[in-house]
């Protein structure tokens, strides 16, 4: 399946991104969640061009109409805690959406890290249109264990990704696991640096909008 990369052409996301990427910004916590929270709404809108629409008739003051709307709902699937922003975002356009919550994290060994899923609370996904919401997509490593689990509760009839940053090498491993995956993301970032964060990236987006954890257990 493609990948969309919203920087191709130049947008007024462009001056979101360059926001929570500006260190001299990065103290204000509430105006990067709320452009997070923007950049959530823009890629809610380019995503929905490519879900199923149904016809219906409407009354205007003057007379009735046909037009279009989504046939269902997507399902929400969000990664805590850095995608809270990103989600409200998606749920401000697609505001009757059912919503589940999932959390990953790196749990670092003597040589490198493996991704932990501790806690995931979905709605029905069978038959729906699923929506994974994260807002770094480094080494794809936490989407494909995320995927994983949320597949085990049923076939979704398409997947999407949605991340504000993204890398060649994690855009690659969800697609050598799921090869119909659409991915969506603001930007693709050169790569990763020696502790597999993505740079030149924003810094750790969760402790951008809510502070600096003092674990990740």
């Amino acid at each position: 399946m493609p990948v969309y990369n919203l920087s191709l052409e130049y947008s007024i996301l462009e001056t979101f991104l360059s926001q929570i990427r500006n260190i001299s910004i990065h103290q204000d916590r509430m105006r990067f969640r709320r452009n997070l929270e923007r950049i959530g709404e823009i890629m809610a809108y380019e995503i929905s061009k490519q879900l199923p629409v149904q016809q219906i008739e409407i009354q205007t003051p003057l007379a009735k109409m046909q037009v279009r709307e989504l046939l269902n709902q997507p399902v929400l699937a969000t990664i805590l805690r850095a995608g809270l922003p990103l989600h409200i975002g998606f749920l401000n356009y697609f505001d009757a959406a059912d919503c589940g919550f999932i959390t990953a994290y790196r749990h670092h060994l003597e040589v490198g890290f493996e991704i932990r899923v501790e806690y995931l609370a979905s709605p029905v996904i069978k038959g729906k249109d699923l929506i994974l919401i994260d807002p770094m997509l480094a080494t794809g490593q936490s989407i494909v264990s995320c995927l994983n689990q949320l597949l085990k509760l049923g076939e979704p009839n398409s997947i999407y990704i949605a991340a504000v940053l993204a890398t060649e090498m994690g855009i690659q491993t969800i697609q050598k696991s799921f090869p119909n995956v659409h991915i969506y993301c603001a930007a693709i970032d050169q790569g990763l640096n020696e502790h597999q964060y993505i740079v030149p990236g924003l810094g750790d987006a969760g402790d951008l909008c809510f502070g600096d954890k003092i674990s990740s257990n």
